[in-house]
């Protein structure tokens, strides 16, 4: 890992700065390469996940997320506003509701998806024959940075 600031090493020995670090960067790299979309980095993993189902709830969303319910509730706003999700009845819950994603916000989903492709691509050619372990590396952290307190 190199650093614009000379004798910087940005490979500190800690996993979860690095982990920041990839984060920042993979943010950086997939908000510019759908900005003609018009949706960001973390608007499009949003939009990702609400058109790989037929609906959540917010609660279901602020999981995923693993953001408060005031951050999902000014996503929901804002997509709303674009006539990019609307909110319907949740059969299976009188008490709550789904967001789902409306036609619009599936056209602009698959359009941002053909601008997400080729980063993604690159990334992959990238990592070559460390993609599988790099994969399942970061599946094995993600469930450690979400297990219960309890269980670790």
């Amino acid at each position: 890992m190199t650093s614009m600031v000379p004798g910087l090493d940005l490979r500190l020995g800690n996993v979860l700065f690095d982990v920041w670090l990839v984060s920042r960067a993979a943010t950086a790299r997939i908000t510019e390469a759908l900005r003609e979309a018009g949706l960001d980095a973390d608007e499009f993993a949003i939009y990702s996940v609400l058109a790989s189902t037929n609906g959540m709830t917010p609660t279901e969303l602020a999981h995923w997320m693993a953001a408060p319910a005031t951050t999902v509730s000014s996503y929901v706003k804002r997509f709303t506003r674009r006539g990019h999700v609307e909110q319907v009845d949740n059969e299976s819950d009188r008490r709550s509701y789904l967001i789902r994603l409306t036609n619009a916000g599936r056209a602009v989903h698959q359009a941002a998806g053909l601008l997400f492709l080729p980063l993604l691509d690159e990334v992959n050619r990238r990592l070559g024959p460390q993609l599988p372990d790099t994969h399942t590396r970061l599946g094995g952290l993600h469930q450690a940075l979400t297990a219960d307190v309890d269980s670790i």
